[in-house]
């Protein structure tokens, strides 16, 4: 597989390089250090996949992958950061990325991309396909055991918030008013002692390898 590494900092792209580039199915292509580069990178090599930083001067990766899917929506990105922040990891993931790796595991990179390759989406070097699988199909009776303290209806309402729906689609799509939306969600929160619907959506990406 070709791979593309972007990252601000050189010794990390470099190590990277050299990493990924010792595996017999992958070659490093070419490497950038932001999110402007990635995306004129992108255009002139097509990689099979894109391993990107998130926070980079000059341009992070989120903005750099939201212009590449527009162009081309089947691309694959995987962001590779520091730290998982929540917040990252929803946009990322909802945005289309196929994966979001934590720079310190790095024997889980390589068997990450290979997943990537093979059609699945990974979360913290954790293949998360049959979470992918349930968010096209709500009420789904799959469902990992930390939600078993929900109820049915409380569940569709996790689904839908973890599709990146807000109060008013939710209440749409379940066919519920606004305020039943905001009291699910409240008992939600409650009952798996999370705060905001970002921890929700989160909590059940991170279930999907468990499953």
């Amino acid at each position: 597989m070709r791979i593309l590494i972007v990252d601000d900092d050189p010794i990390v792209a470099d190590s990277l390089s050299t990493i990924l580039s010792a595996q017999e199915d992958i070659d490093v292509v070419a490497q950038g250090a932001n999110g402007p580069e990635s995306v004129t990178l992108y255009a002139q090599n097509k990689p099979d996949v894109l391993l990107m930083d998130i926070q980079m001067p000059g341009g992070d990766g989120l903005e750099a992958a939201e212009q590449i899917l527009a162009i081309d929506p089947q691309a694959r990105i995987v962001f590779l950061t520091t730290f998982a922040d929540d917040e990252y990891i929803v946009r990322a993931l909802h945005m289309g990325a196929r994966g979001y790796l934590i720079k310190q595991d790095i024997a889980r990179i390589a068997p990450a991309l290979r997943s990537v390759m093979a059609g699945m989406r990974v979360l913290e070097g954790q293949v998360l396909e049959s979470s992918a699988l349930r968010v096209k199909l709500p009420g789904s009776s799959a469902r990992a055991s930390e939600f078993d303290c929900l109820t049915d209806r409380e569940y569709e309402v996790v689904e839908a918030v973890s599709e990146g729906l807000d109060n008013a689609e939710i209440a749409q799509a379940l066919f519920m008013s606004e305020g039943t939306v905001r009291n699910h969600i409240s008992s939600i929160l409650a009952k798996l002692g999370l705060r905001n619907r970002t921890q929700i959506a989160v909590l059940y990406y991170r279930s999907g390898q468990q499953v």
